[in-house]
């Protein structure tokens, strides 16, 4: 299997509610996300022309639309974080997810975004979101 990858950056802020460390509070990080594709055909020969799975300038613009522009420089938090802190709720760049916004979750929240957003022709195969340099996780299609 081939499969292509196309990185993103992003800065978020988010709290984790019923976290007992500093993250509980509001705070913020520079995310690095990897996006990577394969063809939805198997095929074990030559690519037909032009010769790619997507073009990386379509992965940049449907990533861009769908995920990064709804959540770059946007304050994440959960319902539940939100009913405690209702004070938040003014916030324009408020995003109000239905888990907490840890990497996993946000993880999971992006693939079901691509997955129903990318062409049928090619599939989602592994997602990795660098919360910071030296920590990450990792989505993959199982």
């Amino acid at each position: 299997m081939i499969s292509i990858t196309k990185i993103f950056h992003f800065e978020m802020a988010h709290a984790i509610k019923g976290y007992e460390g500093p993250c509980k509070n509001i705070h913020g990080h520079s995310y690095e996300l990897h996006v990577s594709l394969s063809s939805a055909d198997e095929t074990s020969g030559y690519i037909p022309a032009p010769g790619f799975i997507i073009d990386f300038k379509d992965v940049k613009k449907i990533v861009q639309h769908s995920v990064i522009e709804k959540i770059d420089h946007c304050l994440l938090v959960s319902k539940g974080y939100l009913a405690e802190n209702p004070s938040i709720s003014t916030q324009e760049n408020l995003v109000i997810l239905e888990a907490e916004p840890t990497a996993e979750n946000l993880l999971t929240y992006i693939s079901q975004v691509l997955q129903k957003t990318l062409p049928a022709k090619t599939k989602l195969v592994h997602l990795k979101l660098f919360e910071t340099k030296d920590s990450y996780a990792e989505w993959h299609k199982i």
